[in-house]
């Protein structure tokens, strides 16, 4: 084979053509997919060349020398056994079953394509031996992941919405002298401020459910993901929503700043939680109320604008740590992180009241409580089946090729009913079942 698609060219050069053909847009340069396509091919480049450590496939991990003694990896360097050893060092590097995969898929995509256009003789990717140090699949077929229904949002928001209502029942029936006001050793101030302190953590519980069931915003987008060491990964701020635009910009997993969409249910429940406390427009959306965290944070804050350690105590006797670093105007505080949110989804689920309402419903459902991602994974379902495929991967920001995977039950149930239709036009045996 000579010319053009040589196996002698170097894997690199294809890696722009691959890509227009996968993007999106008249040069194909845009798309999520497209974007974690080039991501993934350059990781898999740059461990051929032996750029990354790998302990799977080297002892010690950083003696990995890559698959070539050359700067350059061209198709001829490529078998069977390359990919097998990519696979294992993808397996042992910490992902989880579900993201190995799928980072192995975009490599395996792009080596099919190789193949087809006379690169390479065969698919080495996909190959029995290549795949075999892949984790195992979990068998679930797409639909089968948990996705939150219009019985599941009635049912957090309803109870989220009672919680927030009477916190703040309860706030304004507690009332304070004013000579008392702002006294920290006052009893009724101190009530008062508990109080406070409770709405402000019910209305952060509110918009918390608000913003999963109605956004489709991945977790990692506007909380905190402390394994990802990225700017845009430490929760959204308050400066970066604008009621006015009814949007929030942040930071998408394609690695570029968007705006993302808050619809009207979102608006109302995050405007109030913003009320509750004047904070800086640098400080997280969704704080941490993490007890220890906040304490060292607050007598961190106070010895630094000149309080002594008498004056700390007093201030905060008398005033929740949180309330007391926004009224102190003190640096923000960290995130509420993916984990801390999902222990609120679990607590919220699980909570008696909840669980009674539940158990009268007879209500079937996958898994211990409602997570992150099935509230994104409902979002797509409501979307795909209003106004289909392309509106949705715009507003999920994803390509269209992965909502279509994700949600491709919605499809195969409506060709079921199309098919059925048909039938029904031909054989009296369908209409008489």
């Amino acid at each position: 084979m000579t010319g053009r698609r040589s196996v002698e060219t170097a894997i690199d050069d294809t890696f722009t053509k691959y890509l227009m053909d996968k993007g999106k847009g008249d040069a194909g340069e845009q798309g999520a997919y497209r974007a974690d396509a080039e991501r993934e091919l350059h990781r898999f480049r740059r461990w051929c060349l032996g750029e990354t450590a790998d302990p799977v496939n080297a002892s010690p991990p950083e003696s990995w020398a890559g698959v070539v003694d050359s700067d350059t990896i061209r198709f001829v360097d490529l078998d069977t056994t390359v990919f097998s050893d990519y696979a294992r060092y993808l397996s042992t590097a910490g992902y989880a079953a579900g993201t190995v995969l799928t980072y192995y898929a975009h490599v395996a995509s792009w080596c099919g394509w190789a193949h087809a256009q006379g690169y390479i003789p065969r698919h080495y990717a996909r190959e029995s031996d290549a795949e075999d140090p892949l984790p195992e699949n979990d068998g679930r077929r797409p639909g089968d992941q948990q996705a939150w229904e219009s019985v599941h949002r009635d049912l957090i928001t309803q109870f989220v919405d009672r919680r927030v209502s009477e916190a703040f029942d309860a706030l304004g029936a507690i009332e304070v002298p004013h000579a008392d006001r702002g006294d920290p050793e006052s009893e009724a101030w101190q009530a008062k401020q508990r109080a406070r302190f409770e709405a402000y953590q019910r209305c952060r519980e509110q918009a918390l459910v608000y913003v999963v069931a109605y956004t489709g915003l991945r977790g990692a987008e506007f909380l905190s993901a402390p394994k990802e060491d990225h700017e845009g990964r430490n929760g959204v701020r308050w400066r970066d929503v604008s009621f006015a635009d009814s949007s929030v910009t942040v930071f998408r997993k394609s690695r570029e700043w968007k705006a993302a969409s808050l619809p009207q249910p979102v608006i109302t429940p995050l405007k109030r939680y913003s009320e509750v406390l004047d904070v800086p427009k640098s400080w997280p959306v969704f704080t941490t109320l993490h007890r220890p965290s906040l304490a060292s944070h607050v007598i961190e804050g106070l010895a630094d604008a000149g309080l002594d350690d008498d004056a700390i105590e007093r201030v905060r006797s008398g005033t929740p740590d949180l309330i007391a670093a926004a009224e102190y105007d003190l640096n923000e505080p960290k995130p509420l992180t993916t984990d801390g949110a999902r222990s609120i989804m679990k607590r919220l689920w699980t909570h008696d009241e909840l669980a009674e309402r539940r158990a009268d419903l007879d209500l079937s459902f996958d898994g211990d409580y409602l997570e992150l991602h099935g509230g994104r994974r409902g979002v797509g379902e409501v979307l795909v089946r209003q106004f289909g495929y392309a509106a949705a991967a715009r507003y999920l920001d994803n390509s269209e090729e992965q909502v279509r995977e994700a949600y491709q039950h919605i499809e195969a149930a409506e060709r079921a009913d199309m098919a059925t239709d048909a039938f029904s036009q031909t054989d009296q045996r369908v209409n008489d079942r």
